[in-house]
């Protein structure tokens, strides 16, 4: 497999991904509603609202790998963005299917982000692994929703691997960049609630690993290496980037009324299991959380 066939490429987790795509030798492309505004990569049209793709992006495809989606923490949770994280999900996973299908040709291999929401929201001391039964909050709904448009490309015989993605640490975005940003660090409400993260470079080794294993299908969760509390993940960043932290939590009432449902996704927290992808030959190199935020803010 050589081509491979990236939707989200231009968010942080793409661009990152086909760096190392190419790195290792692989032609990657995007699919893109402006393709002649990416001209440092071949690049495909494709509109999930309108329900629109070029058939030629799955023809000239090896594989895919599967990215898209609304950021679920970018915007209040009103009822217009809830729809649109769960439909970015669900109708770009069904736009993929349906033009592989309409092409006749196939591809050897579909590996999708997914997440950890998949549990719900829950602080415990247990490990969830992918067996475990899904939560019962809107966005454990939206991922179970979304792996359900995803096991499509199972039942059609391609070889599909599900990535269950928690934090993402990244120096150029994402939550990393947002809780490092007071000048005074402190937990979030009780800070008991567990913090599954993983390093950028360990998740698009994880995707790549997936396209390359010829045994990886099913869920893979892929965070939480070293279990951390969210006060001793704020308490560690605090020593990383020379801050000072107060072991006082921000009041959850007030995240709540700042940011409503939103707000459960920060406050509550459960430790992942990553015994399964592990076993089956995935190799961290940042396993350890205070040596990953210094490489990442070096």
């Amino acid at each position: 497999m050589k081509k491979i066939l990236v939707t989200g490429g231009t968010g942080l987790v793409g661009t990152h991904l086909i760096r190392l795509l190419k790195s290792k030798g692989y032609e990657p492309a995007i699919l893109t509603r402006n393709p002649q505004q990416v001209p440092h990569i071949k690049a495909f049209h494709w509109d999930i609202k309108d329900k629109k793709m070029d058939t030629e992006a799955v023809v000239w495809a090896d594989a895919i790998i599967h990215l898209a989606g609304a950021g679920v923490a970018d915007k209040r949770w009103t009822a217009s963005r809830k729809e649109e994280i769960l439909t970015s999900r669900t109708e770009s996973t069904q736009l993929l299917y349906d033009t592989l299908e309409k092409s006749g040709s196939s591809i050897k291999a579909f590996v999708s982000a997914s997440a950890i929401g998949y549990y719900g929201f829950i602080t415990s001391d247990r490990f969830f692994e992918e067996t475990d039964k899904p939560g019962d909050e809107f966005l454990a709904d939206v991922v179970v929703q979304w792996e359900n448009k995803v096991n499509q490309f199972t039942a059609k015989g391609i070889r599909t691997a599900i990535m269950r993605i928690g934090i993402v640490l990244a120096k150029e975005g994402g939550a990393l960049l947002e809780m490092g940003k007071p000048p005074v660090l402190a937990p979030l409400g009780s800070g008991k609630q567990w913090l599954p993260w993983i390093h950028i470079e360990d998740l698009c080794g994880a995707f790549v690993w997936a396209l390359e294993t010829e045994t990886a299908s099913g869920p893979y969760n892929t965070s939480g290496c070293q279990p951390a509390t969210n006060e001793d993940f704020t308490k560690t960043l605090a020593q990383v980037k020379g801050k000072l932290f107060v072991p006082i939590g921000a009041p959850g009432f007030v995240l709540k009324i700042a940011l409503g449902e939103m707000a459960g996704m920060i406050l509550e927290g459960s430790r992942m299991s990553y015994e399964k992808i592990t076993a089956a030959g995935f190799k961290y190199k940042h396993t350890k959380l205070e040596p990953t935020l210094k490489d990442i803010l070096k």
